[in-house]
């Protein structure tokens, strides 16, 4: 797929994009053709083919893949629910319908699956593909040795332009798409506003190829979207923020914790929206090599307020 095509196809690509945010955000309901070309503006007979043509996959097999990487997310984050509570979380009309879907993509049953082999699997790509390989080989042991500090606090609804980009690792996308955004916000005298990066997919868990990374700035209901831009409405959610300032190793130490050290003792399930990097100032100020920025992670009280 295209990450920034040229102007033919961009009304396409933000009708497709709103697609998918219609799916990622009602991944718990039943989802169907009609309902999505519906939100697409598009017929559905004409939307099925367009939507493979540009995302690479029916809709049909998108949406049952994200269903199995959110249920997969819950299980390798989540506090202990059972398959029943993280089949209805993510969609499935049973335990029963999960398995049978779990069984087919990954060819075990979900209690066979060993989801941290996987995740070693992916973090190890996912960190091959970072500049200079992984950053994280020399860092120090220990669970906390940065003395991170997670506070809960509750974010308003928020617009948000952006601009999406397909596979973002390994390659200059993310630089590009975050140049289109700032020369848009400079010229809209917005660039001021609270500038967001965030991705739907884990890539401990979501194929590199297939994981997707959003550059977004908080805008006012006033603000015209110029037409390769997308706009996502986020409501009301409550984060566990961690204030960083220092290399792409500290933020990702900090994701870390956060998962495996301060969301398991915390007594909450992470909620279905993507962790965001809300940046102090401009994204990228300081190159790739030192971030001023504070991770939110999206949480709930349990997998059944999912």
């Amino acid at each position: 797929m295209s990450d920034l095509p040229d102007l033919a196809n961009l009304d396409y690509l933000e009708r497709v994009n709103r697609a998918i945010d219609h799916v990622t955000r009602n991944l718990s309901a039943p989802v169907t053709l009609d309902e999505v070309a519906q939100v697409a503006c598009f017929s559905p007979y004409h939307f099925h083919r367009i939507f493979r043509s540009i995302v690479g996959e029916t809709l049909h097999d998108f949406t049952k893949r994200v269903r199995l990487e959110r249920a997969l997310h819950l299980i390798a984050h989540g506090d202990g629910a059972t398959l029943t509570e993280i089949s209805l979380a993510c969609g499935f009309a049973s335990s029963s319908d999960f398995s049978r879907s779990f069984r087919k993509h990954y060819g075990v049953s979900p209690r066979a699956f060993d989801v941290e082999v996987l995740r070693r699997e992916r973090r190890a790509q996912f960190l091959s593909a970072l500049p200079g390989g992984d950053p994280l080989a020399s860092l120090p042991p220990g669970d906390d040795a940065d003395g991170f500090v997670a506070r809960v606090r509750t974010l308003p609804a928020r617009r948000v332009a952006y601009l999406r980009v397909f596979r973002p690792y390994g390659n200059p996308r993310v630089a590009q798409a975050t140049a289109r955004m700032k020369e848009w916000a400079q010229e809209q005298g917005l660039a001021g506003g609270q500038w967001l990066g965030y991705q739907w997919d884990d890539p401990e868990i979501v194929a590199l190829e297939l994981c997707r990374y959003d550059i977004g700035l908080e805008i006012p209901e006033s603000a015209t979207l110029a037409a390769d831009l997308s706009e996502a409405r986020f409501p009301p959610m409550k984060v566990a923020e961690v204030a960083l300032s220092g290399s792409i190793e500290l933020e990702l130490r900090a994701l870390g914790w956060l998962y495996t050290t301060w969301l398991p003792r915390s007594g909450m399930v992470p909620d279905h929206q993507p962790v965001f990097e809300a940046w102090n100032g401009a994204p990228y100020a300081h190159g790739t090599e030192h971030f001023e920025l504070r991770l939110q992670l999206p949480v709930v009280g349990a997998v059944t307020e999912l």
